[in-house]
């Protein structure tokens, strides 16, 4: 027996050998190689010899790597093979340092088996990072490997940047519409029917993003046959939901519960939740004052819980809803989240402009009696357009006009032979689209008053026509100069600054107007693709200093960097305002928000507001309520607020009696057994222990222990800077200025974690 330190030539490490044989004249030792742990036989001349000192320290090496090696596995991995439930791995090994709710969120989330929750925190707290986070989380533990997110067109490239980057997650963004080239590709291998083998086209992605409405089932549409709209929802829908998905994440998942079961994007919703074991729906506002969709919404989460709305109570809702207030938000060190806002009006004198004032009178007319006859005629299609063009007038001359003569080239075309429009065909969709999708709708509807239409519409033309002609709005010049005083104000020449308008033909008199002044801009609309929506914001972020969008355009918007909001029109609903000032108010926002709004001080829509706004604070004091959004996300989302604005300003109404009329229903809402605000009952405190514990936690010191003390005891160059890290890996890979934990996100692109494949093989 020879037990001595020996450095094996054929396996490039240090060994030791345990006994030397002669077998036919040579000499064979058996060896134990430490990095390995295992005993292997070699020649003896393939051994070199060691000295006692270079022995001992690569001892001292191996033992200290397989003893934080050892740490490691234990905090990894169970006895049974899982990991142990009571350590979170996903924020340690994320590109991302998680806020305290966030944490929460994941530890409430993995605190049960059945995963399957409403992530409910309100807008720009971080949902995407949450459900991030518990994905990462079930792919640690082994129970997912396949994962599909279904999200709004508008937001589909964020998401797969977001999950790229905060978490090495790589999802194939998938057009359903490519399958066609799928099969002619595969020759035929997807011929639509699911029992064939290799036949469903979503088993090639173990990781997808889809947009919500190109994977919805269809019941009808002109033109087609029963056979090929079944063709179409077997390729998009049936074969989505059947694909084995083990988690599936819907964004904006309030848009599944439908006006009514037997809408598509219920029966996606529906299909989706019996597609995957663990579901997560993402949401700000899943209530919206809907009772019924909310119970829909639900029953997707646990049918058994929730088979009828009076099941749907506060004891049984908040089992399945993980939801933090942005006023409840915390950092790290337990300090507010967010700042306070800054909200100012600013009132445009309209009577400073004759064309201007003659234009927003006639329309003004126009409408009341086009909407009054509508509700006469049973018409509500029509009393929805004329509501739209009454808020157009508010927006710009320019807007009107190209919404006037593209109305008028319709009802020419009506004379001659009757355009068809069904009102019922977009019904579920058209109270939640922004006001320019409505008005793409809408302009177009039929109505048997045409020939006396025309020459009214021909009228207003002309008065909107000389309104243009005479120049820029009086609202344009106030933004001109508004944008000069915020530059002084704020000291920064290339001030970021976001508008918001209504309607596209706002926005590109808008870009038009300050770029002819020198200003740069950008804008995003509903109808941009997601390159172009990617393009715009890149340019924002960079060179343009304005970017001007459409309700539609803004969704899901992270403009952290930008701290100003101008909404140059207002909507009649106020949850968008909040919505549009979310867009920047939003977690890493170092500075104070300011949201100026625009409004014409002698307009019924500003008498309206003012009114309103008084009375809601009445509210606010006598329910403790903090937030004027905690009342209108109660409220049936403003709808109630939007029909009372409907009523004073199209049907001349009393104004007090109308308010007071909102008022009531909106506070018999709040207190009817919180019902219709069960969601918005439900709101968690951020642990920060939990946080402290997260960020404590030995596991990075043990990596860099494991990780540095193999390095050397392979002889790697080994040096520590001001900086990180720098070494070569045994293959030949050099490291430079690399971390194993930070205290800030300023170093993470620099982290070296669990999640980097050579050092989880250690």
């Amino acid at each position: 027996m020879n037990s001595r330190w020996k450095y094996s030539t054929t396996y490039q490490t240090n060994c030791q050998v345990i006994e030397s044989q002669s077998l036919w004249g040579d000499v064979v030792c058996r060896i134990w190689l430490p990095h390995q742990d295992a005993v292997v036989r070699v020649y003896e001349s393939d051994l070199k010899p060691m000295d006692m000192a270079e022995n001992i320290e690569v001892m001292s090496h191996h033992i200290s790597y397989v003893a934080a090696a050892a740490k490691i596995s234990e905090t990894v991995e169970g006895e049974s093979g899982l990991l142990d439930a009571n350590i979170l791995l996903a924020p340690m090994v994320a590109n991302v340092i998680p806020l305290p709710h966030q944490i929460y969120a994941l530890s409430r989330a993995m605190s049960s088996d059945r995963i399957r929750y409403l992530l409910a925190d309100e807008v720009g707290l971080g949902k995407t990072i949450e459900a991030g986070l518990i994905l990462r989380e079930l792919k640690l533990r082994g129970l997912v490997k396949r994962t599909l997110i279904v999200a709004p067109k508008s937001l589909a490239i964020q998401w797969v940047a977001e999950m790229e980057t905060h978490f090495n997650e790589r999802f194939s963004l998938v057009n359903p519409g490519d399958f066609e080239v799928f099969e002619r590709l595969n020759e035929g291998v997807f011929t639509g029917k699911s029992n064939e083998p290799n036949s469903n086209p979503w088993r090639n992605f173990s990781q997808a993003i889809v947009t919500l409405d190109s994977v919805k089932p269809i019941s009808k549409r002109r033109g087609w046959s029963n056979d090929k709209i079944d063709e179409y929802n077997n390729k998009r829908y049936e074969s989505l939901v059947q694909a084995g998905w083990d988690l599936i994440i819907v964004d904006e998942s309030h848009r599944l519960g439908g006006s009514s079961e037997n809408v598509a994007r219920y029966k996606l919703g529906k299909g989706l939740s019996e597609a995957a074991p663990y579901l997560l729906l993402l949401s700000a506002t899943p209530h919206q004052g809907k009772s019924d969709a909310f119970h829909r919404l639900m029953s997707m989460l646990d049918p058994m819980m929730f088979p009828d709305e009076e099941s749907v109570n506060q004891e049984q809702v908040s089992e399945y809803v993980i939801r933090t207030e942005k006023r409840r938000s915390i950092t790290a060190e337990g300090e507010p989240l967010f700042r306070p806002r800054v909200t100012e009006t600013i009132d445009i004198d309209l009577s400073k402009s004759n064309e201007q004032t003659l234009l927003y009178e006639a329309v003004t007319d126009y409408v009341k009696r086009g909407y009054n006859k509508a509700l006469k005629d049973k018409k509500p299609h029509i009393g929805f357009l004329m509501v739209l063009l009454q808020r157009i007038t508010t927006s710009s001359s320019e807007a009107i006009y190209v919404t006037l003569e593209k109305r008028l080239e319709v009802l020419k075309l009506i004379k001659e032979a009757r355009h068809l429009w069904s009102q019922n065909e977009y019904e579920d969709d058209l109270l939640e689209l922004d006001g320019q999708s409505q008005l793409d709708m809408l302009v177009e509807v039929d109505d048997l008053g045409v020939v006396d239409e025309v020459a009214e519409v021909e009228t207003l033309l002309a008065l909107a026509k000389n309104a243009v002609i005479e120049g820029p709005d009086i609202k344009t010049k106030t933004l001109l100069n508004l944008i000069y005083k915020l530059e002084a104000e704020e000291n920064e020449d290339d001030l970021k600054v976001l508008v918001f308008t209504e309607f596209v033909a706002t926005q590109l008199m808008l870009k038009e107007y300050l770029e002819a002044r020198g200003i740069p801009c950008v804008i995003l609309n509903g109808s941009m693709s997601m390159e172009e929506r990617r393009l715009a914001q890149q340019g924002f972020s960079q060179e343009s200093r304005i970017l001007i969008s459409t309700d539609a355009g803004g969704e899901g918007l992270n403009l952290q960097f930008c701290h100003i909001v101008i909404n140059y029109d207002l909507p009649w609903n106020p949850m968008r305002i909040e919505q549009r000032i979310g867009r920047v108010d939003r977690i890493g926002q170092k500075k104070i928000v300011k949201a100026i709004n625009f409004v014409y001080q002698d307009s019924v829509e500003n008498r309206v507001r003012d009114v309103l706004h008084e009375k809601l604070a009445v509210i606010l004091k006598d329910l403790g309520v903090d937030k004027t959004s905690d009342i209108l996300d109660t409220s049936l989302s403003g709808e109630v607020i939007e029909d009372m604005m409907t009523q004073v300003i199209m049907t001349d109404s009393d104004l007090n009696e109308k308010a007071n009329e909102a008022i009531g229903i909106i506070n018999e809402e709040l207190l009817k057994d919180k019902q219709s605000s069960i969601i918005y009952s439900i709101s968690e405190d951020p642990d920060i222990s939990l946080t402290q514990k997260v960020k404590n936690h030995p596991l990075p010191y043990w990596i860099e222990r494991m990780t540095i003390s193999y390095l050397k005891m392979k002889k790697s160059k080994v040096t520590k800077g001001l900086l990180g890290w720098t070494f070569t890996w045994p293959d030949g890979e050099v490291i430079e200025d690399q971390v194993f934990y930070t205290e800030d996100n300023t170093q993470l692109n620099k982290l070296l974690s669990l999640e980097n494949p050579k050092v989880l093989n250690l």
